[in-house]
């Protein structure tokens, strides 16, 4: 019985260090020679300073900046606190927040009561902390944008159009845009 009892633990000290420190460490290194920017959480910085990541979504209020997708991850955007509501599309609390969401898209870009609004806009994606929205969602917001920054609606969608990233690999996923990224290109060339 002492001789299973041996084994067992050394094989729990062999395991650990193969899987729990000599494995992560070689993981962790062979990604930070290949990939560092990837594996340090794609940073994205402005003049020097570290302003977001390009993985991780960021509220956004002001009138002249794009806004992004609703979070429900923790507080908004809390990466700590990843998750979906986890209400289905019957509950009445998810149909209330939806509601809320297109009363103040609706208000804050002044849209007719008709106008169609994607969806990307009005609810939370699965993580809560999507960095994109939708073109649509985009060109839905420029007249905003342009009017807070006092510029013609023709050259925020000029930015726009050069902030659109496209499929991977021309047919996974959708065109799509970052807002973070897209705001600071407006920063850049619209003052």
């Amino acid at each position: 019985m002492s001789k299973v009892i041996k084994n067992s633990f050394l094989m729990i000290v062999i395991m650990t260090l193969l899987l729990g420190i000599i494995y992560p460490l070689l993981v962790t290194g062979i990604a930070q020679m290949l990939f560092p920017r990837q594996a340090n959480g794609s940073i994205i910085y402005h003049k020097g300073k570290a302003v977001g990541s390009e993985l991780i979504g960021q509220p956004f209020s002001r009138p002249g900046y794009f806004h992004g997708r609703p979070s429900a991850a923790g507080g908004g955007y809390d990466a700590a606190a990843s998750s979906g509501s986890n209400l289905g599309p019957t509950n009445p609390e998810l149909l209330y927040r939806i509601a809320q969401q297109e009363k103040m898209v609706r208000s804050e870009n002044k849209l007719a009561e008709n106008q169609k609004i994607p969806a990307d806009i009005l609810t939370a994606s699965g993580s809560g902390l999507d960095p994109h929205i939708s073109p649509q969602a985009a060109y839905l917001q420029c007249e905003r944008v342009a009017a807070a920054r006092k510029v013609p609606g023709d050259k925020v969608k000029a930015v726009l159009v050069k902030q659109i990233e496209s499929r991977e690999y021309g047919i996974l996923g959708e065109p799509r845009v970052n807002v973070l990224q897209l705001n600071l290109a407006l920063d850049k060339e619209i003052r």
